[in-house]
């Protein structure tokens, strides 16, 4: 890797957004998502809250770090233009990357003024929840390859890819689904916790139970079914010529996968803890992003060597 000052700029967005995301997976599993109350960008009316309780700390806390992210977004977009000519990916990336941290922000306040945060059990907020984490995920996506273009990370050239790229596809979008049931999944626990892992069961069963414990189900089963298939899309790549790197990545890949499987079946015999539900969430986007960077490996389209425009060392 070539890391110069815009990249290693652009790694430390795109670990700050990753913090945020884990500390917004904290406000929802606390319950302190109506901290700041219907207000935004407010907190309760106010710029700096009186007298804050502990949940509009939490909350607080998480708008700060989001206005943070954002800002460091901006910056990446314009620096890059200033940066890099007309047609680099690292531009391409880093519009991708402005658009869904404004669409982030925009479907985090929705939650906040329609009142889909705490105790909400509705459909709607199911629904936003799961829109809000897939824009989560394409945001990091979108940040890590201007990060890994701006690293000087080119695609490889592999005979008779169309498959494999193919499987790319696929493993992102299976990995989507699942992430979906997973939002989904961590609401239904937080809003309605088993007190033992007998009647965890028992409720995911029982067809009277709400909508968002019966869905909890479809989670473990897709995570099985997707892992294994990208474990075997693994191997696949390591058993091509690759470079060392495809090869470390799709060996990481499968390693993460194992290691995730292994932390989910932890949370549910521990009945979903915080502290469990954010390493599995940490996971989660580790697993994603690693797939992201095989993918730009491997399966984007080739584009020529540009060099930065002006000095972005």
């Amino acid at each position: 890797m070539q890391l110069t000052r815009y990249a290693k700029f652009a790694w430390g967005v795109l670990v700050w957004n990753v913090l945020v995301v884990l500390w917004g997976a904290f406000v929802r599993a606390t319950g302190s998502g109506a901290g700041c109350g219907n207000h935004w960008p407010l907190c309760n009316g106010e710029v700096v809250p009186r007298s804050p309780q502990m949940e509009t700390l939490v909350e607080l806390t998480h708008r700060l770090t989001s206005g943070l992210a954002l800002i460091g977004v901006l910056v990446l977009l314009i620096w890059a233009f200033r940066a890099y000519g007309k047609g680099h990916p690292v531009r391409y990336g880093a519009v991708a990357s402005a658009f869904f941290i404004v669409t982030e922000s925009l479907v985090g306040a929705a939650l906040v003024l329609f009142g889909w945060v705490a105790d909400d059990t509705s459909a709607e907020r199911a629904l936003v929840v799961s829109i809000h984490l897939v824009n989560t995920f394409m945001l990091l996506a979108s940040l890590a390859v201007t990060a890994w273009w701006a690293s000087n990370q080119r695609p490889i050239p592999l005979p008779g890819r169309g498959g494999l790229v193919w499987g790319l596809r696929a493993g992102l979008l299976g990995m989507l689904v699942v992430s979906v049931a997973g939002a989904i999944t961590a609401l239904g626990d937080t809003l309605f916790p088993p007190s033992s892992l007998a009647e965890g069961l028992r409720q995911d069963v029982d067809p009277s139970q709400h909508f968002l414990i019966q869905l909890r189900v479809w989670h473990p089963l897709l995570s099985i079914l997707v892992g294994v298939f990208l474990i075997y899309l693994a191997r696949l790549l390591r058993a091509q010529e690759t470079t060392p790197m495809v090869n470390r990545l799709a060996g990481l890949l499968a390693v993460l996968i194992v290691v995730q499987l292994a932390a989910g079946f932890i949370n549910v015999l521990l009945l979903v803890p915080v502290w469990m539900q954010i390493t599995h969430l940490f996971l989660a986007d580790a697993v994603w992003l690693t797939l992201v960077w095989l993918s730009a490996s491997v399966a984007a389209v080739p584009v020529p060597r540009f060099e930065p425009a002006v000095a972005a060392s």
